[in-house]
């Protein structure tokens, strides 16, 4: 059953993910080629300035999900119905701090960017976008992480795959026709509050909760000792964009989201190996299976290191090209930022880096005890971010990223190992000079089959070489390193191969 559940959670955000990369190059190049690009740059600096209010969610998110894991295990409905109903108050109140904040915003934002917009246009953009977070508060975070919790991720991103097709298709339609971007970013929230509400009625048919249930004490323990967490994620994650908005232009915006793109993509596949990874292990923990969390600890490392490799080496030597084909009749702005390209990769790769060890600290609830690591990188990452962007404009943004990171990945792996499977620090040094031996070898290779690139048929065809490359180069390296998991590797590719040729022959 596990390995079933295991099976289902990986497979399902990995279509989830190819999808969601898929329609977010599809959707963005819309907009930009329609409206031009300071529109899209404004449309990403409003979702960014609306990330903000997930200040407010203080990590409590992370907690619900910990709290989940043990009572989930013992099937105890009465301790899972106590930590829902608490996380339902909080997040309802969030969503009425929302509603606040989206009305300050109505009147504080459109004179950020009054020498561009009216204030009319840009108010009713932020009402439009707005919705869709509102539906997350009210309907979503809290039944998203009951599922997350129960090794059930794959019900919600069944749904959420159908509201990005869906949303794709809608927004194609209503830009044919020539209709407001506002038009559009509506029928986007209404379509993405369909989705948590459905899934509500999942939960409400599937599990016998009761939201009403009285508690005397606080079910969700170190309910607050989230918040360092949280803040520095969404620092490192969405500070960019509101420190670009305020200290430079919205010109600058839409490059960084156009140079993001590729990058989301490539965060997010690497993000869907993980998600059922992350249960698991908080399942383990819980019951204390230390000698099987030790493998499968040592499993994912390799395994999230090794992809993010991968992915990101082939992320910075393609993204270039990409960007060239992507904004091709584009002339409103200056796109082509190589150096700011493969900073931009870097800064994000760390992101990738640090799972393993972020995955453990999570699952094993030591919030409290990681509040100074967190806080430490978000200032690491806020003032050197400002100081750079002053200085060296889009590349300034990314250096402060790029500190925070470095900084956060050593910290994590120490932690690691001192506190929970005893890992030694000689085990993480030997992946990080595996991941840079990798990293340059597919780097160099590579650039020396890149051509310039007049439409997607060359860039396909140049990203195929540097795959090649690139897989033959990270097998060539971990099968003198990490020959254990090359053969491990190849097993599970093997078995995966007779099940479906054995259902083939079957049928």
């Amino acid at each position: 059953m596990k390995s079933r559940l295991l099976f289902y959670n990986s497979i399902s955000p990995l279509i989830y993910q190819a999808t969601t990369i898929i329609c977010g190059f599809i959707l963005p190049r819309l907009i930009l080629g329609h409206f031009g690009t300071e529109v899209n740059g404004l449309v990403n600096s409003i979702t960014q300035f609306l990330g903000i209010i997930a200040f407010l969610e203080l990590g409590v998110g992370a907690v619900v999900q910990s709290s989940l894991y043990k009572p989930l295990a013992d099937n105890d409905n009465i301790a899972v119905s106590k930590v829902i109903t608490s996380a339902d108050k909080f997040f309802r109140r969030l969503g009425y701090v929302l509603a606040i904040y989206v009305i300050a915003m109505l009147f504080y934002y459109p004179y950020l960017v009054k020498q561009n917009f009216s204030f009319m246009f840009t108010a009713t953009l932020i009402v439009a976008i707005s919705v869709r977070s509102f539906a997350q508060y009210f309907f979503g975070i809290v039944n998203r992480l009951l599922l997350l919790a129960d090794q059930k991720a794959y019900i919600q991103y069944i749904a959420q795959t159908l509201a990005v097709i869906t949303n794709t298709l809608g927004c194609y339609i209503l830009i044919a026709f020539d209709c407001s971007v506002q038009v559009v970013y509506g029928m986007t929230s209404v379509i993405f509050f369909l989705q948590p509400l459905a899934i509500h009625l999942y939960i409400k048919k599937h599990y016998a909760l009761n939201r009403k249930i009285h508690y005397d004490v606080e079910p969700i323990k170190q309910k607050w000792n989230g918040i360092a967490q949280h803040i520095a994620a969404v620092i490192l994650t969405g500070s960019d964009t509101v420190i670009l908005t305020v200290f430079s232009s919205l010109v600058n915006v839409s490059i960084y989201a156009v140079y993001y793109l590729p990058m989301s993509g490539s965060r997010l596949i690497i993000m869907s190996m993980i998600s059922g990874i992350m249960a698991l292990i908080g399942n383990l923990w819980a019951k204390q299976d230390l000698k099987e969390l030790r493998k499968v600890f040592a499993w994912t490392e390799w395994l999230i290191h090794t992809g993010t490799m991968l992915i990101f080496t082939l992320t910075a030597v393609l993204i270039v090209p990409f960007v060239q084909v992507y904004t091709h009749g584009v002339s409103d702005a200056n796109y082509i930022q190589p150096l700011f390209g493969i900073l931009l990769v870097a800064a994000n790769s760390g992101h990738c880096l640090r799972l393993p060890y972020n995955i453990m600290i999570l699952a094993a609830g030591h919030y409290k005890q990681t509040q100074h690591n967190y806080i430490i990188a978000a200032v690491i990452n806020i003032v050197i971010s400002i100081i750079g962007v002053k200085q060296f404009g889009l590349i300034g943004v990314t250096l402060g990223t790029m500190a925070a990171m470095v900084y956060q990945i050593v910290w994590m792996a120490w932690y690691n190992s001192k506190n929970f499977i005893q890992w030694p620090m000689k085990n993480f040094w030997k992946q990080i000079a595996t991941d840079i031996a990798t990293s340059v070898l597919v780097f160099i290779l590579s650039c020396n089959i890149i051509i310039p690139c007049d439409g997607y048929r060359d860039w396909i065809i140049l990203s195929i070489k540097a795959t090649i490359i690139a897989v033959g180069v990270i097998i060539l390296v971990n099968s003198l390193v990490y020959r254990e998991y090359i053969i491990k590797l190849k097993g599970c590719v093997y078995n995966m191969y007779k099940k479906l040729g054995g259902g083939r022959q079957r049928a």
